[in-house]
């Protein structure tokens, strides 16, 4: 497997991950209320905006991967990936659903960075 398309794989795991932690939030019961005292007086329309944004990098980065060159591939896929390490440790729950998905994400943006890191911009893969 080339490198783009595993930068892009692994995109697609944690964007799968980050929704499915957040829809399986809506259904632990008084999580709503729990949002909304850490909202105080922020609109939760706004805190919703927040997250619209936070989920578009590894969106973005799906499609990226794929197009960007070699030099700034790599420096994408690595500064990406810890925004959004800091977005998925900073920002989440202690619930044992969250944690057990967020470590899921934190490795696979691991895995980028490392692979980024590594990658020599040839068309070999890193095994």
């Amino acid at each position: 497997m080339n490198m783009k398309t595993k930068f892009s794989t692994l995109w697609i795991v944690i964007t799968l991950n980050m929704a499915f932690a957040d829809i399986l939030s809506l259904f632990v019961p008084g999580i709503h209320e729990e949002l909304a005292a850490f909202a105080g007086d922020i609109p939760i329309t706004s805190l919703m905006l927040f997250g619209a944004v936070k989920i578009q990098i590894p969106i973005a980065m799906i499609f990226l991967s794929r197009v960007l060159n070699y030099k700034i591939n790599r420096w994408a896929n690595i500064i990406a990936s810890i925004i959004t390490i800091v977005f998925v440790v900073g920002g989440g729950t202690l619930l044992p659903h969250y944690i057990f998905i967020a470590t899921i994400e934190v490795a696979c943006m691991l895995l980028i960075i490392w692979f980024a890191w590594k990658w020599t911009g040839t068309s070999k893969a890193i095994s």
